[in-house]
C-alpha cells in the first residue's frame, strides 16, 4: 500500500516540477505576446478618442481616468471620406483575385512538375525556381512601359501584377507539397479509369488544403499590405494603403481618420489567418521540406 502510494506521489511531484520549470517560458511568452499587441492597442485606442486630444496627451492615459471620453465618430468621418471608403473596397478586389489566380495557375502547373512528364521538364522548373530571387521592384519599370500599351492604371493591372510575382513561390510550395503525396492513391485512380484532370480535382486538391491556405494567408497579407505596386499602378482606384498615404499629406487635419482606417484595415488579414489557421502550420512545413 506505501509502494502505491509512493508510486502515486512520484508522478504528481514530476508534474509539478514540470509545472514549476516552464514557468519561465510562459512568463517569456506571455510578455512577448502583450509588446507585440501593445501597438495594435495604442492604435485601437487612439482611433477611438477624439481629435483634439491626440497631441494634448498620450492613448495610454484612457487607462488612468485621464484620456478623456471614446466613442465612434472618428470611424464616422472615416466613412464621410470617399477616398479611404472606397479604398477598402479597391484593396479587396485587388487581394482575393491576386490571391486566387495563382492557386488556380500554381496547383496546375505543380501537379505537372510533379507527376506528368514532358520535355525540358527540369530546365524549365530551374528556370521557374530562378525567378524567385527577382527583386519585384526590378520589373517595375519594364512592366509599367508594357502596361502603357495597355490602357490606362487600374485594380486589374495590379492583381495581374502581383499574382504573376506569386506564380514561382506558389509552384514551388505546392510541388514540394504534392512530393508527400503517395503515388499509389494517384495510381488507384487511374485503375478506377480516372484521367489526370479528374484525379487532380478528386485526390491532389483535396489534400492540399493545407498548402493551399498557407500559400494564400501569405499571398493575402503582402498584397494587402503592399504599397509600392499600388502606388505605380493603381491609379485613380487606390487601395487603402495609398489612400492613407495620401491622406497623410493631411496629417494636422486628419489624423483622426488615419487611425481609424490604419486599425480597420489590419481586421481582413486577421480574420483571413485565423480561418485558416488550423492549415497554417501543416502546409507551411509540408511545402518547404519535402522534396
Amino acid at each position: 500500500m506505501a509502494t502505491r502510494a509512493l508510486e502515486i506521489a512520484g508522478p504528481r511531484r514530476s508534474a509539478w516540477r514540470q509545472a514549476l520549470e516552464n514557468v519561465p517560458i510562459h512568463v517569456f511568452f506571455i510578455v512577448a505576446g502583450v509588446l507585440w499587441a501593445l501597438p495594435a492597442i495604442g492604435l485601437l485606442v487612439t482611433s477611438l478618442r477624439p481629435v483634439g486630444l491626440f497631441t494634448v496627451t498620450g492613448w495610454w492615459t484612457i487607462f488612468t481616468g485621464t484620456g478623456g471620453q471614446v466613442g465612434i465618430d472618428n470611424y464616422r468621418h472615416l466613412f464621410d471620406s470617399p477616398l479611404l471608403a472606397g479604398s477598402f473596397v479597391n484593396s479587396i478586389l485587388i487581394a482575393v483575385p491576386a490571391t486566387i489566380i495563382p492557386v488556380l495557375f500554381a496547383t496546375l502547373s505543380a501537379y505537372a512538375f510533379t507527376w506528368l512528364n514532358f520535355p525540358g521538364k527540369t530546365i524549365f522548373f530551374l528556370l521557374l525556381i530562378a525567378l524567385m530571387v527577382v527583386p519585384l521592384q526590378m520589373a517595375l519599370i519594364p512592366v509599367a512601359q508594357l502596361y502603357g500599351f495597355i490602357g490606362p492604371p487600374g485594380i486589374v493591372k495590379v492583381f495581374l501584377f502581383h499574382a504573376a510575382f506569386a506564380l514561382p513561390y506558389a509552384t514551388f510550395l505546392f510541388r514540394n507539397f504534392f512530393l508527400g503525396i503517395p503515388h499509389e492513391l494517384l495510381e488507384s485512380g487511374r485503375m478506377d479509369g480516372a484521367n489526370d484532370w479528374r484525379i487532380f480535382r478528386t485526390i491532389i486538391l483535396p489534400l492540399a488544403y493545407p498548402a493551399i491556405a498557407s500559400f494564400a494567408v501569405f499571398q493575402f497579407l503582402w498584397v494587402w499590405n503592399d504599397l509600392l505596386v499600388g502606388l505605380v499602378f493603381a491609379g485613380n482606384t487606390p487601395p487603402v494603403t495609398v489612400a492613407i498615404l495620401q491622406q497623410m499629406r493631411n496629417f494636422g487635419s486628419s489624423v483622426d481618420v488615419i487611425s481609424a482606417a490604419s486599425f480597420l484595415s489590419v481586421i481582413p488579414p486577421l480574420l483571413l489567418f485565423f480561418a485558416f489557421q488550423r492549415y497554417f502550420v501543416q502546409g507551411l512545413l509540408a511545402g518547404s521540406v519535402k522534396g
